[in-house]
């Protein structure tokens, strides 16, 4: 991890980013299924922040050092020594680490399904600032799969990494000296240009989209209206292609799609954001904040297109709902910071079923068993759509239901006001991060393997992350006769 100047826009001056290996976004990292890797993490960054730090948030008080970090490889099903836990961070050139730290080199065993993987920054009370500093980058896992689907690769295969920022006139980054609710940067940024475009061939390519935004919203569209198919999600592939117009896309989501540029020779596709800000009751999108980027078909196609869209695809393995050994209740709520600020927390029911919000430094009260699958109902109070993501496993959606709200907070009684809607069709694969929506109970399966220990769960807009909108979560032993 190193601090750098990169040239974002070419009529911007140069701004100072924080990078994996000196760049952002981080070098992509591409590994393979069953094949076992090792990355050690140093950090050569300096001693003070290139963001202003809040010392009032948790876990980022004043006698802390103000340059801290920890990588969590997001969607990796790892160990726990290995998974970036919040507290495990530690100081450049290593100097003092946090209490959960045990080591910087962490091996990333790649047992588990290929598919769209992230690493960011994971410290304490600090996340939005490091990873708004530019600490992101790509992980694709592969295996054979890719090679006999006959997806478009090679130059024909990329990873967008889609966020927004803020920019002072000297063309350093901005970002406020007090934690917002939510960060909306005023321009959009693909893989750390603002508003680029790629020159394409008219033939058929495979992006990788991720939303690494601290807490914008894309409802993602091409201009002219094409379809974009789309094969997978946060956890791999779908199981059939989806052809979509628009795809919604929360902090933390990814979405692997084909876009077929052919019989478009000299044309330019632009993709278009018109999701609300604070999602889904805010304001639309400015005029420069609905442009993401463009897409020109100039480039003479280079040989002759061989890649297909498969109808079938390999997705799964899913949670089997005969295998469910309880059901959880977990409430989105919000309360009033020590300083009176508007804060959302996760919790549990009371004893009279009402919202009991919990800090991160209340008890641990999930306590799955290592192999067992569960079924999650996120019971969300709040106006916002919070996208929940758990670390170490996957799971899967079963549907949406909106419940009386009032009612529930009053009296503790959960009464539903309409049907419940199964998942979206690209939905329907395996995901780490869920959208929940406000005035909804959403439901999901999960298996909790192959390791046991601390984990965390959170909300992944950034700002209600780091205000405590993150419990912990610990996997207990199979062999253990508590029912938690």
């Amino acid at each position: 991890m190193r601090q750098v100047e990169q040239q974002l826009h070419r009529d911007f001056p140069p701004t100072t980013v924080w990078g994996y290996e000196g760049q952002y976004p981080g070098p992509t990292i591409e590994a393979r299924v069953r094949q076992p890797i090792l990355v050690r993490y140093l950090s050569e960054l300096p001693i003070t922040h290139l963001l202003p730090i809040d010392t009032s948030v948790h876990g980022a008080a004043t006698y802390l050092p103000q340059v801290r970090t920890v990588v969590h490889l997001h969607d990796g099903e790892l160990p726990a020594e290995a998974d970036g836990h919040p507290e495990a961070w530690f100081t450049p050139r290593l100097t003092t680490h946090g209490p959960m730290f045990t080591t910087n080199l962490f091996r990333y065993p790649n047992r588990q399904r290929p598919t769209t993987l992230w690493y960011h920054d994971h410290a304490m009370g600090i996340t939005r600032l490091n990873i708004y500093a530019g600490l992101a980058g790509f992980y694709l896992l592969r295996d054979e799969n890719d090679a006999r689907l006959d997806l478009p690769s090679g130059p024909f295969e990329l990873p967008l990494l889609i966020q927004d920022r803020s920019f002072n006139r000297d063309g350093s980054l901005q970002y406020p000296a007090t934690i917002p609710p939510e960060f909306f940067g005023n321009t959009n940024l693909v893989n750390g240009k603002v508003w680029p475009f790629l020159e394409v061939e008219p033939r058929r390519y495979r992006f990788r989209l991720l939303n690494g935004a601290n807490a914008r919203f894309y409802n993602l569209m091409l201009k002219p209206a094409i379809s974009m198919i789309q094969i997978g999600g946060d956890g791999g592939y779908l199981k059939r292609a989806v052809a979509v117009k628009e795809i919604l896309l929360a902090p933390a989501e990814r979405a692997d799609v084909i876009i077929d540029f052919t019989g478009l020779e000299g044309a330019t596709v632009t993709m278009t954001n018109d999701a609300p800000t604070p999602f889904p009751t805010g304001t639309p999108p400015a005029r420069h904040t609905r442009v993401v980027m463009q897409f020109r078909v100039t480039l003479p196609r280079s040989g002759r297109d061989r890649s297909r869209i498969p109808r079938d695809l390999p997705a799964g393995p899913f949670p089997r709902l005969r295998d469910v050994v309880r059901s959880r209740d977990l409430i989105l709520d919000q309360q009033k910071d020590h300083m009176g600020r508007q804060m959302s927390l996760l919790g549990i029911r009371d004893m009279h079923g009402r919202p009991l919000p919990l800090h991160w430094g209340d008890a641990t009260t999930e306590k799955p068993r290592l192999g067992t699958v569960e079924i999650w109902r996120l019971i969300n109070t709040t106006v916002d759509t919070h996208p929940i993501h758990l670390h170490l496993v996957r799971f899967l959606i079963l549907d949406r239901q909106p419940f009386d709200v009032e009612r529930f907070r009053s009296a503790g009684e959960l009464v539903f006001t309409g049907p419940a809607v199964p998942a979206a069709e690209n939905e329907r694969g395996m995901k780490d991060t869920v959208r929940a929506n406000p005035g909804e109970v959403t439901r999901f399966a999960v298996r909790f393997g192959r390791y046991t220990g601390e984990f965390v769960w959170h909300c992944h807009i950034l700002e209600h992350e780091d205000m405590e909108m993150m419990r912990r979560m610990e996997v207990i032993a199979e062999d253990s006769n508590r029912r938690r």
